[in-house]
């Protein structure tokens, strides 16, 4: 009989080696969503969406943020195995021969008509009939045509039948064959959840986020809307298209190779479909003479970047034809915006059909759409695009079926930051537009300031509310400066959805130009992929008179090319982003997360990110973002003692600044790769964190987990274990490194180790600060399998990490 501590170590890794897999599946195989389809519903609609990706196979739950709504998981479908696709092909053969014999038979069965055979003609050889053959029995026969005394006599088969479940059965075979070919075309698409969705009827109208949830891990978000119109689905193929020929990818009318589908629908409507790969989709529907119908897609706003396609995101293109087939109206985007808009007004009564398609005829599962088409309201500009915290501010707002030509943006007791702004009518909530607040002192821009001479003289700091009403045009301001003074000018128009391609221009009263900037990038915009905000800072050279002049790069302009002109001294801020948006923990667990410091007019103070408000137990570890650095690992641990569930969690930065402290949100967002090159930190709306169901993961530090390591030298850290049998079983890796950081040695004795990291002087030097994230791994055990033996670089399961390591490189001599 083993010792009581002998079985009490057995026990705790027997847990931690059961906690192998789910840690592995969190790091490597987490589920990953593809498409939801239909990605909405209506409010008050209970209905079924199917939700396609990889790593469903354990989903238990789904979740959607915001408030009343439902979502439950009702079945799962994957790929088929070998053994299953086998019994389905060879039942599809049995099913085809027996639908071939079956009607073989029946036309066998079936009387000859009358005259239905030409009489035959006699042959002819070299002109002259040839006597037909008689009916005399030949001579030299094998068999007797007696009948044989020791005979078996036949037995009478039944003529095979054809049945209406044989009909059923065949094409439902078909079809799981047919989707099991598109699983294997693409993988990250291969498996299917099927929820239920119930929307109550006074839920909020707009924009959610679905989640699914396995006993492991959560995945990443999903848009999913909620609506006030009807909805229309197009059915889900079951077929897999073939892709158009490259030589009628041109052709007019959208004539490809995937056949057609065309419904009718009766606005005002919600359509929601898929594209398939050269794949046109039409929709009839009634207007009236003067009609005016919006017609707004939303398919990139719903996926808005696929990491294995060029241009990276669904470019829908739609068209509208006359009973005639004449096309009478045609959108590939919306201004700068890829999904277009059709402002629609009907020329006659008629029948007309709306057509959509991928601009460059791709398609597959997850080019999903939704197209509203109706007399709703819909807001193209407003003006102006913001106004400050604390007040109210008259807003005009243009566009179609509106009920008023202002509305009343109340920014009381709002925060600095960008707002939605909407109208409402009598039934229909408009799609919103982006409103700004901040804390400056602002103005409007004049009409005549179009030149040095005339130009608008301004009080700094102040925010201009301007626009570029003609093409070409130039608003000029003036500014009185000192000589060394530093000024910041920013433009903030494409970032509120305005079409103005900015451009700024610094110059002295001579004209000579001391600062230029086209476009800005900002990493806080990660739904933008043309920046085309200007930024610009300059040192004033001398006491007097300078001019800042705003234009549009393209020389466009018009009432809705509109803009937002901060002019002043430099205004130190920072926004943090906190990826992934999606965690799971298990109790007493730690799981990494990174923090991004987007610094504004040469921020650089460190910055400390914690909690906010969280329930007790739950730590966040490691040091702040340093000086000057943009981006942070850090670790989230749950407490030992928590029931399973789904929490949002909030954190947030603060800073030293000028004697009081910054503190800002830390927004949730996820890293997305666009197009195989491009990434982009895109928001989400929560950061959602998953408890696990699972034994809590007992490794902690022995005394502090803050270390200076010397240049060249090595210090160390000190964990508790579970005894001799974790240290045989699993090792210490360092997660993504700094260069220049290493794992030196791992000890241990007992319960103890010891982890001893070193740092290499010529690859990083004292002062450098940061966190170190510290994996868990099951060791490589031994091949057992000399046909078969174990590969050098098998990845290796992640039983989790350790709480954030917070490090300091120091000078050897101190």
């Amino acid at each position: 009989m083993k010792p009581p501590f002998q079985k009490q170590l057995l026990l705790t890794l027997a847990l931690l080696l059961a906690a192998v897999a789910p840690a592995s599946a969190q790091q490597s195989t987490a589920p990953h969503l593809a498409y939801v389809y239909p990605a909405g519903g209506r409010q008050g609609a209970t209905f079924e969406v199917q939700v396609a990706g990889q790593y469903l196979g354990p989903i238990t739950n789904a979740y959607i943020t915001g408030g009343g709504i439902q979502a439950e998981v009702i079945a799962f479908d994957g790929p088929l195995t070998g053994v299953q696709q086998t019994e389905l092909q060879d039942r599809q053969n049995v099913l085809q021969a027996r639908r071939t014999a079956a009607q073989a038979a029946k036309n066998a069965a079936t009387p000859a008509r009358a005259n239905a055979v030409p009489p035959v003609q006699p042959a002819r050889r070299n002109g002259a009939p040839v006597a037909p053959p008689t009916n005399r029995p030949a001579t030299n026969t094998v068999a007797s045509s007696r009948p044989s005394t020791n005979a078996v006599p036949a037995v009478a088969q039944p003529p095979p039948v054809w049945t209406p479940a044989d009909t059923t059965e065949l094409a439902e075979i078909r079809a799981k064959l047919a989707a099991n070919r598109k699983r294997q075309l693409n993988p990250t698409m291969s498996q299917n959840v099927t929820l239920k969705i119930t929307i109550a009827a006074d839920a909020e109208p707009g924009e959610r986020e679905l989640r699914l949830g396995a006993p492991s891990a959560l995945s990443q978000p999903l848009l999913f809307c909620v609506g006030q119109l009807p909805e229309v689905n197009k059915p889900v193929p079951t077929e897999v298209p073939d892709p158009p020929p490259a030589a009628r990818a041109g052709y007019p009318n959208g004539q490809t190779a995937a056949a057609p589908v065309e419904l009718r629908v009766y606005p005002p409507c919600v359509v929601n479909g898929q594209i398939m790969p050269g794949g046109v989709d039409r929709y009839r529907f009634t207007a009236l003479h003067g009609q005016r119908l919006v017609i707004a897609v939303a398919a990139r706003e719903l996926k808005p970047y696929l990491a294995d396609a060029v241009p990276g995101w669904f470019q829908a293109a739609i068209s509208i034809y006359d009973s005639k087939g004449h096309e009478v109206a045609f959108a590939d985007h919306y201004r700068f915006h890829p999904d277009p808009v059709l402002l629609f007004e009907a020329p006659k009564e008629d029948e007309y059909t709306l057509q959509i398609r991928d601009s460059i005829y791709r398609g597959r599962d997850d080019f999903v759409y939704r197209i509203t088409v109706g007399e709703v309201p819909y807001i193209t500009d407003i003006f102006p695009l913001g106004g400050p915290a604390g007040a109210e501010t008259a807003v005009e707002v243009s566009g179609w079926n509106l009920p008023a030509a202002t509305v009343t943006e109340d920014a009381r007791g709002l925060a600095p930051g960008i707002y939605p702004l909407t109208v409402r009518t009598d039934k229909f909530i408009s799609a919103p537009v982006l409103f700004a607040v901040d804390t400056l002192p602002e103005c409007l821009s004049r009409k005549s300031n179009h030149s040095q001479s005339a130009a608008q003289p301004l009080e700094l700091p102040v925010i201009v509310n301007g626009r570029i009403e003609a093409p070409g045009q130039w608003d000029v301001f003036r500014l009185e400066g000192r000589a060394g003074d530093d000024i910041v000018a920013e433009v903030i128009a494409r970032r509120l959805d305005s079409p103005l391609d900015s451009v700024l221009r610094l110059t002295d009263a001579a004209g000579k130009q001391l600062a230029f900037n086209d476009d800005f990038e900002d990493k806080g915009a990660g739904l933008q992929t043309h920046y085309a905000d200007s930024y610009l800072t300059a040192k004033l050279p001398e006491d007097g008179a300078y001019y800042l002049w705003i234009g549009d790069a393209q020389h466009q302009g018009g009432p809705e090319y509109a803009y937002r002109l901060r002019v002043g001294p430099p205004r130190p801020d920072f926004a943090l982003r906190v990826v992934p948006s999606s965690l799971a923990v298990r109790p007493g667990a730690s799981v990494p997360l990174t923090v991004y410091a987007l610094r504004h007019d040469g921020f650089s103070n460190a910055i400390t990110v914690a909690l906010k408000d969280a329930p007790a137990g739950f730590k966040l570890a490691g040091g702040p973002v340093p000086t000057n650095q943009t981006e942070i690992k850090l670790t989230l641990t749950a407490p030992a003692m928590v029931e399973p569930a789904i929490l949002k969690l909030s954190l947030e930065g603060r800073a030293p600044f000028h004697g009081q402290d910054v503190v800002r949100p830390a927004v949730p967002a996820e890293d997305m790769m666009q197009a195989f090159a491009y990434r982009h930190l895109v928001p989400s709306k929560e950061l959602e964190v998953s408890i696990l169901d699972r034994a809590p993961l007992r490794l902690a530090f022995i005394g502090s987990s803050s270390i200076k390591i010397p240049a060249g030298g090595s210090a160390g850290v000190k964990v508790r274990t579970p005894g001799a049998q974790f240290t045989n079983n699993f090792q210490l890796e360092l997660s993504a490194p700094p260069d220049g950081i290493s794992i030196e040695n791992v000890s241990s004795v007992g319960t103890e180790m010891e982890v001893l990291l070193r740092s290499d002087p010529d690859k990083i030097k004292p002062g450098a600060k940061g966190n170190l994230i510290v994996n868990i791994m099951a060791k490589r055990q031994p091949a057992t399998n000399t046909v078969l033996p174990a590969r050098a670089n098998q990845p290796r399961p992640v039983v989790g990490v350790l709480p954030a390591i917070t490090y300091e490189i120091t000078d050897p001599a101190t």
